[in-house]
């Protein structure tokens, strides 16, 4: 096990495919497969449910749960290569098992439509990590993108309780500036599946050094993310070197025990040159230990993330 990727939008990819696309075969259509994530030795790989805003409301749930179902029917399979990660328990067994873990995540809670009984449904599906949401409001708070910059609704204060109490992941990429404060400070596990530094590229959808500071303390996540238009302020300048601009400022803000990676392959157009898809990783593990010592490097790729999830699940 080399790799753990903390975010990807292969359901969402197949779900919108007018035609099944294979997960288990090496096709144009997929950044994420098997061979090539098996050959670069990625060992536990994050699906994100996603739902687009462009979805009738009244559909939201209804399209949560089919990408739930590809994720059983199609990236499961009998659990013969890819096994879903549910404990602690499931993480000691993948160690020696030889094949790929698998984490279901929700990201935005617009599918939950206000109900925490949906919130329960997709937990029993095998949910266990929620960003509460994409970048516009819902009702749980408002996104990045959102002006007025609100926090926490009452049902998002009733709903951060519900996952408190089922043990689950509370994502903050894409919330609201007031709403990370608000949620950093809530008993439950926190994470940045995928987010860089809002030092280094200023694109609001970053971190700022506050923020990283505050995961930092809560012994989260930082999922360094290859999304060009936040590794550079000029996506089309955006570079491997780029991406580790980010890393050495985490490492600068004393996070070096909480940087992880969060690729959003399948959910992005443009790429970095040199980190198209996930058979490029093994490439890029090369490039990161001609720059840093071999243990921090290990301990990025997969090791914080399994301690994380080895914690929290």
């Amino acid at each position: 096990m080399k790799w753990m990727d903390g975010h990807c939008d292969v359901l969402y990819k197949m779900w919108k495919s007018e035609s099944p696309i294979s997960f288990y075969e090496c096709n144009e259509s997929l950044d994420v497969t098997y061979p090539a994530a098996h050959s670069s030795g990625v060992g536990i790989q994050v699906f994100a449910v996603f739902v687009p805003p462009e979805v009738p409301r009244s559909q939201f749930l209804h399209a949560a749960l089919k990408q739930v179902d590809l994720f059983h029917e199609r990236i499961l399979l009998h659990g013969k290569k890819v096994v879903p990660l549910l404990s602690r328990e499931d993480l000691i067994r993948l160690k020696s098992s030889g094949r790929m873990g698998a984490l279901l995540s929700l990201e935005g809670a617009d599918p939950l439509q206000g109900d925490t009984a949906h919130l329960r449904l997709l937990y029993r599906l095998g949910m266990r990590q929620v960003g509460l949401t994409w970048n516009h409001a819902n009702e749980v708070a408002d996104g990045i993108e959102e002006e007025r910059n609100g926090g926490l609704t009452r049902f998002g204060r009733s709903l951060v309780k519900e996952m408190k109490r089922l043990n689950m992941v509370l994502d903050v990429s894409h919330l609201s500036v007031r709403g990370f404060w608000e949620v950093i400070e809530e008993d439950l596990p926190v994470i940045a599946s995928h987010s860089n530094c809002r030092a280094v590229c200023s694109h609001v959808r970053n971190l700022g050094d506050e923020q990283i500071r505050a995961l930092i303390r809560r012994e989260g996540l930082i999922g360094v993310t290859f999304v060009p238009k936040f590794v550079h302020d000029d996506p089309d300048q955006a570079s491997i070197e780029g991406v580790l601009r980010h890393i050495d400022h985490i490492c600068a803000l004393g996070g070096e025990k909480c940087i992880a990676f969060g690729s959003d392959f399948d959910g992005i157009d443009q790429k970095v040159p040199g980190l198209e898809d996930t058979g490029a990783l093994d490439g890029f593990r090369e490039i990161l230990l001609q720059r840093y010592p071999e243990p921090l490097v290990r301990r990025w790729t997969v090791e914080n993330g399994f301690q994380f999830y080895f914690k929290h699940l």
